[in-house]
Order: structure tokens, then sequence, then C-alpha cells
């Protein structure tokens, strides 16, 4: 399991309920473990946003920031949660459509009394790790008239 650099990051971890403590840890270190898959990503920022553990590369302009956090309805319910001005949650409904559960343009929610989807939820950490530096390959260059 990956230590804690930032203790306010763990005291939250801390706090967690046990019924879902262990299914964000799981989460959690599916998001070092996918980072570090992936060339350019490089090594993860994990701070606090909003309250909850964020996660985000400490390279500018490379992905968006990934959140997660236990959700109140029900119990059992843990989320992964992306900046609500991204494309992403478009993108994962357009790959995944019944595969994942949905919370508007914001979350992706889950159930500990469910196995997490692991491959999915890998691609759709890889997505949000790189969302800035695959939007700027995706857009069309500018080419300068003379």
């Amino acid at each position: 399991m990956t230590g804690f650099a930032n203790q306010e990051v763990a005291r939250v971890f801390e706090n967690y309920p046990e019924t879902v403590r262990p299914s964000l840890f799981e989460l959690r270190e599916l998001i070092f473990d996918t980072a570090n898959s992936i060339p350019g990503v490089g090594e993860l920022e994990e701070t606090l946003k909003w309250g909850q553990p964020s996660y985000l590369s400490r390279k500018s302009g490379i992905g968006s920031t990934i959140r997660i956090d236990a959700v109140s309805d029900p119990t059992d319910g843990y989320g992964l949660f992306f900046h609500c001005q991204t494309t992403l949650i478009e993108s994962f409904r357009a790959k995944f459509a019944d595969e994942l559960r949905y919370e508007g343009n914001r979350a992706l929610l889950f159930s500990t009394s469910q196995a997490l989807p692991v491959e999915i939820v890998k691609q759709c950490i890889s997505e949000a790790l790189t969302y800035h530096l695959n939007k700027r390959k995706k857009s069309p260059r500018m080419r300068k008239v003379i």
C-alpha cells in the first residue's frame, strides 16, 4: 500500500466508516497504480480538495483532478469524482453506458456490496489523469496564414 505523505489525507481515511474504508483504500491504490503505468504522468500529488482526498499529476497541464469519497446514500457507497466542467463523465457514459453508475456530470458511484469493475475504472482514471494532454492532442493545430 502506498504510504501517506499528507497527514491530513491520512486522517480523512482514518475517519471513514469501516464499511467503506477498505473500498476507498482499493480505489486510492488503483489511482496510484494507474498513474505509475502511464508514461508522462509522473508523480501524483495527494491532497484534500473540498475535504475529499484528491489526486493530480505534479506536472502542470497533464490531467484533471480526481477525488474520492464515501457517499451517504447508500451507507455502503463511495465514489470517484471529477471536475464537472470536463467532458470526462460524458466520455465514460459513451464508452461504458450501463456498466457504471453516474451522478450527473461529476461522479462514478460504487457500492461495497458489488465488485469494483477494476479494468473499466482504470480506463476512467487514466483518461482523467491525461485529460488536458489528450485534449491538446485531439484539437486541430492552428496554422499561421501568411
